[in-house]
């Protein structure tokens, strides 16, 4: 029987682990985390995602300062605007929500960001501490998801060290953090991608597969290995005709309905990897407060 992977249930437990934290750190230092959410122009799903990522701050007792900026905003004044939230005191973390509009550089924007303040772990500076780090520090800035797909693996309670492991994306946003954090716990670890010979095969080998190629359902279930852990990062709309009507349905990049049949454990979408991600954005800004007060 496949065990399915709550990734809200997990995400919960986070949750109220941090807000009681939050608590504690408000009687000692009289303040709490402050995480500055910054929007640029109205893409549906950014707004969807910001007002989760916001409701869950507020939720665990973080303060949140919006900042939602009109699209034709100029790059030079949107790095304005992170430069005094780089300075201003009571804002610990600081989120720009991807993607921008295509007339602003993003690299150019992430850079911006104070790496002391990088609730998304995407600063050069916290993604070069991961690399080199020999362990998974709890204290780094760590890029969201990949934590988040890591802290999965951990619940399951199984023994990580030896195990192959095969991560299909190489983004820096998740393919790469994730294969270094699978390193960090003595997997032998396989990065591969849309290009990679004989995909399936590779696949066939892993005892824990990592899918975020962005691609929807690409990843069929004679791809797996029976009894392997599946984690599927991917978040894809597709059309489906349902009683004669057009509706669209989220799936992941891993084919739900063939997978279960090989997996010994394996997430769903949604709820799986996308509620991890958002507990530990906010796990990100509380470290961050606490790395501010001890410095």
């Amino acid at each position: 029987m496949t065990s399915i992977i709550n990734g809200k249930e997990i995400a919960q437990n986070l949750r109220d682990k941090i807000k009681n934290e939050i608590i504690e750190l408000k009687n000692i230092y009289n303040s709490v985390p402050g995480l500055a959410v910054v929007q640029v122009g109205n893409v549906a799903a950014s707004s969807v995602y910001v007002k989760a990522k916001t409701k869950s701050a507020n939720e665990v007792g973080i303060k949140v300062f919006d900042h939602h900026l009109e699209e034709n905003i100029n790059q030079d004044d949107l790095l304005k605007l992170i430069e005094k939230l780089n300075n201003q005191i009571n804002v610990n973390g600081i989120l720009v929500q991807l993607p921008l509009p295509k007339h602003i550089n993003e690299q150019i924007v992430l850079d911006s960001i104070d790496p002391s303040k990088d609730a998304d772990g995407f600063h050069p500076l916290n993604v070069g501490k991961l690399s080199i780090a020999s362990h998974n520090d709890e204290n780094l800035l760590i890029p969201c998801t990949p934590y988040g797909c890591l802290l999965m693996l951990k619940e399951l309670g199984i023994e990580l060290s030896g195990k192959n492991a095969v991560v299909i994306g190489r983004s820096n946003i998740v393919g790469k953090p994730m294969a270094q954090l699978l390193l960090k716990e003595s997997c032998t670890v396989t990065i591969a991608h849309s290009k990679t010979n004989d995909l399936p095969n590779v696949c066939k080998n892993a005892d824990i597969l990592v899918a975020a190629v962005g691609r929807p359902e690409m990843v069929k279930g004679d791809w797996i290995k029976k009894g392997a852990i599946v984690i599927d990062v991917g978040i894809n709309r597709i059309d489906i005709n349902k009683d004669g009507e057009i509706k669209t349905k989220l799936v992941g990049d891993v084919k739900y309905s063939e997978a279960e049949k090989y997996a010994y454990a394996i997430t769903p979408v949604p709820g799986g990897v996308g509620p991890m991600t958002i507990a530990c954005l906010l796990r990100n800004t509380t470290i961050a407060f606490k790395n501010s007060n001890l410095s």
